[in-house]
């Protein structure tokens, strides 16, 4: 059974650890609740941080030169109040892999947080990003970062999961400062990799091979950002259809003819969207522990997160790809 690091997640504090919404109000997360044993959370609210009652009166982002933070019922403006929490937050915060933050917040919404034309006039104008959400946009966009209602959508949970333990995994090598462990966090991350996309897998290898004799930081500040790039959208199910064949060509001398054959229907299957990828993984997998394949037994592709978090459920909303 594979190990796994524990990683380290901001949460929005009302997402199951406190009433502190504006109502008074806590938010059953199921996300939450089924990774609290696999995750270590380090909740927070940014609105009642920076002195805000719990209840208290709305606040809202309203339009400008500069977009503004204001509590339209009491005047008080928020902005430069909100920037330097969210600032002076984030730059304490060590070994952080992701966040996990409430949708549609003025402070930690991600995507679509309306914008008011002003603070008296309520009509919507756009669409933003909360204050605190912002920052920690630009300050660690590299990391695994969603919102708690996107990850109804099986295709983005997956990949905030996966893409959560493996930066947890490449933090603890990080700590241990060794060329060969980099090289192992690599090798047996080659097939996760190939399915996000195989020509930063191939720069990410070369860099990892290391011919020009760098150390270990000059190594890192060079895969790090390849990684981050790597995994900053879900892979697509294209991609998985090439890593699958990729796997099974291991296999092509030992496989009957039945068997190839079998395997291409159900390769066409999942492409037409007619059974999961699991399905396909499963075939493989029985492979791989027939044919004891010690190489591929590694390869965190099959298990990129503990099977306790897996959930086939799919709201079918969510921009899988954007």
């Amino acid at each position: 059974m594979r190990h796994f690091p524990t990683p380290k997640v901001v949460v929005s504090r009302c997402l199951e650890f406190a009433e502190v919404r504006y109502n008074g109000a806590v938010i059953p997360d199921k996300a939450v609740q089924r990774m609290q044993p696999h995750v270590e959370f380090i909740p927070v609210c940014p609105e009642v941080e920076i002195g805000l009652g719990v209840p208290r009166e709305v606040i809202r982002i309203i339009d400008g030169k500069e977009e503004q933070l204001v509590q339209p019922k009491t005047g008080e403006n928020l902005t430069t109040t909100m920037k330097e929490f969210s600032e002076g937050f984030l730059a304490h915060l060590t070994d952080v892999d992701g966040f996990l933050l409430k949708n549609r917040s003025p402070t930690c919404g991600m995507h679509d947080v309306k914008v008011y034309h002003s603070e008296g006039n309520s009509q919507v104008v756009g669409k933003t990003s909360g204050f605190f959400a912002k920052e920690i946009l630009h300050h660690h966009g590299g990391l695994a970062i969603e919102e708690e209602g996107r990850l109804k959508n099986f295709t983005l949970r997956h990949h905030f999961l996966t893409k959560l333990f493996t930066l947890a995994d490449f933090r603890e090598v990080k700590k241990e400062e060794r060329m060969k462990g980099l090289q192992q966090f690599h090798a047996r991350n080659k097939y996760l990799f190939m399915a996000y996309h195989p020509g930063t897998l191939k720069k990410m290898g070369q860099t990892v091979a290391n011919h020009d004799h760098l150390d270990f930081e000059q190594v890192i500040e060079v895969y790090e950002p390849l990684l981050h790039e790597l995994m900053s959208k879900p892979a697509k199910p294209s991609a998985h259809v090439n890593v699958c064949q990729h796997i099974a060509g291991y296999f092509k001398r030992e496989l009957s003819k039945e068997e190839k054959e079998s395997f291409q229907s159900l390769l066409e299957q999942y492409k037409e969207e007619k059974v999961p990828l699991s399905a396909v993984l499963s075939v493989l997998n029985c492979w791989v522990a027939r044919f004891q394949s010690e190489y591929l037994k590694q390869q965190t592709y099959f298990e990129p997160y503990p099977m306790e978090l897996v959930e086939i459920s799919d709201s079918g909303k969510g921009r899988a790809y954007s």
